[in-house]
This record gives C-alpha cells, sequence and structure tokens, in this order.
C-alpha cells in the first residue's frame, strides 16, 4: 500500500549568503511534495531555484525554517547523520555530471552504495544492473572522458538510482547536452518517473518543464506559483494565454 504521507513538506526555508554583501536567496520557501511525483522547478537565472534545491536537499545549511523528508527534519541532524541519509535516501543528477574521471562507469555509479557500507560484490553487481537499465551494459569499464555528454549523463542518472532513493534532485540536467541528446535523456527520467521514481527537477527548458507532473516557479527567492505545467509555452516558457494573446495580435494586423 503507497504512503499517503508527502515525502517532503518545507516550511519557510530561508537562506542568507554572507560575505561583503549580505543577499537573502531564499525568502520564506514552503514546498510540499508528494510521492511520486515529477515537480519541474523553473524561473529566471540568479533567483533561487540551485539554492532551494541544495536548500531542500540538506546539501546547504539553512537559516530558517524547517525541511522534513519521510518525517525527519533533515537540518535537525547530526552532519554525519544527514550525509547518511543524503547518501541511503536521495539521489542527485547535476548538469556537469559530477562524475569520477578516473573510476569507470560501474566504479562510478557504485560509489554510493560503498559509502553506505554495502559490501564490494553486492555494490559491483547492483552498479551494473542499474547501468543496463539506463542503456550502458556495453560501456561499463569505459571512464567518463570516453563517453559522450549524454553517456555520462546516463552515467550520473544510474548513479542516482542506484541505492533505491525517496528522492531524485535533478539540477539542470540536460543543460549541457544538445536537444537530442537532452531529448533522450529527458525520456530516461519520464520513464525512471513512470515507475514510481519521486523527482524534483531545476530546468529553464520550458519544453524540460512540460515534462513534469507539476510545475513550481521561483522567483526573487520565492514560490510565485504552483500548479499545472500546462501554463507553460513550449516556445518560451511564458504563460501559454499570453503567448496565444500575442500571435492572434500579430494574426490581426
Amino acid at each position: 500500500m503507497t504512503d499517503p504521507s508527502p515525502l517532503l513538506v518545507a516550511e519557510g526555508v530561508r537562506k542568507t549568503y554572507r560575505g561583503a554583501v549580505e543577499v537573502e536567496v531564499l525568502k520564506g520557501i514552503d514546498l510540499t511534495v508528494q510521492r511520486g511525483e515529477l515537480v519541474a522547478v523553473m524561473g529566471p537565472s540568479g533567483n533561487g531555484k540551485t539554492t532551494m534545491l541544495n536548500c531542500l536537499s540538506g546539501l546547504d545549511e539553512i537559516d530558517a525554517g524547517s525541511v522534513h523528508i519521510d518525517g525527519e527534519d533533515i537540518h535537525a541532524m547530526s552532519d554525519a547523520r544527514r550525509t547518511e541519509h543524503r547518501a541511503s535516501r536521495m539521489g542527485f543528477v547535476f548538469q556537469s555530471f559530477n562524475l569520477i574521471p578516473v573510476f569507470t562507469a560501474a566504479e562510478n555509479v557504485e560509489l554510493p552504495l560503498l559509502v553506505t557500507g554495502v559490501k564490494a560484490k553486492e555494490a559491483r553487481r547492483r552498479s551494473e544492473a542499474i547501468l543496463e537499465v539506463v542503456g550502458l551494459a556495453h560501456r561499463l569499464r569505459n571512464r567518463p572522458p570516453e563517453l559522450s555528454g549524454g553517456e555520462q549523463q546516463r552515467v550520473a542518472i544510474a548513479r542516482a538510482l542506484v541505492t533505491e532513493p525517496a528522492i531524485v534532485w535533478a539540477d539542470e540536467p540536460t543543460g549541457n547536452l544538445d536537444s537530442e541528446t537532452a531529448a533522450a535523456v529527458l525520456a530516461l527520467l519520464k520513464d525512471v518517473h513512470t515507475a514510481g521514481q519521486t523527482i524534483v527537477m531545476v530546468t529553464h527548458d520550458a519544453g524540460i518543464g512540460r515534462a513534469g507532473t507539476r510545475l513550481v516557479k521561483v522567483s526573487d527567492g520565492q514560490v510565485t506559483y504552483d500548479g499545472s505545467t500546462d501554463v507553460l509555452d513550449l516556445r518560451d516558457g511564458k504563460p501559454a494565454k499570453a503567448a496565444r494573446r500575442r500571435r492572434a495580435a500579430v494574426t490581426a494586423k
């Protein structure tokens, strides 16, 4: 039976970067994510999308508020416990892949398992199995410099999934890829989601955003929209009705 409780509940999350000038990046973020959702997070560059992802996942500390995942407040945990929780309950996919260049594909994927104490033989078995799922059974012993961008991102997705996490965080997962390769990676993420994986994905691409079951827009450190992805126009990411009005006006001239 599926657990009906939310997977993630964030309330009043604030984050300020302090340097020569203090910059309040998050200004009271409230967000609830249900199990099995694919949430697309969009908004202008520099308005807090990646910071929100980092704070909700526990990669960054927060200044105020709370983030509960599976009922546990991750920012109330000790550093060691939070690190263990991230390794066992979360997966991460980054724009720049973040693979270790001297490790093979199989070694990169098995690393989170080894960190959580899985024995080497079992870690390798699971690593190879998930690489087969993402279509890279023939690339197990290739290192990242020997792989295309799309193949590297598939390795990163396999690494994110190998621990069977509660949630996968994806930060611009297609940002460094050409359009054809990006479409293939998006199709893989959609397949993973269809199989039941919860995903929170930051993107600037309206076409990618439309793949979500839900859209969250962030502007000036706040959630300014939370609802259907149908508001997105595939061409420019602006509200579809506004785009239609523009086209109608041009046609009428």
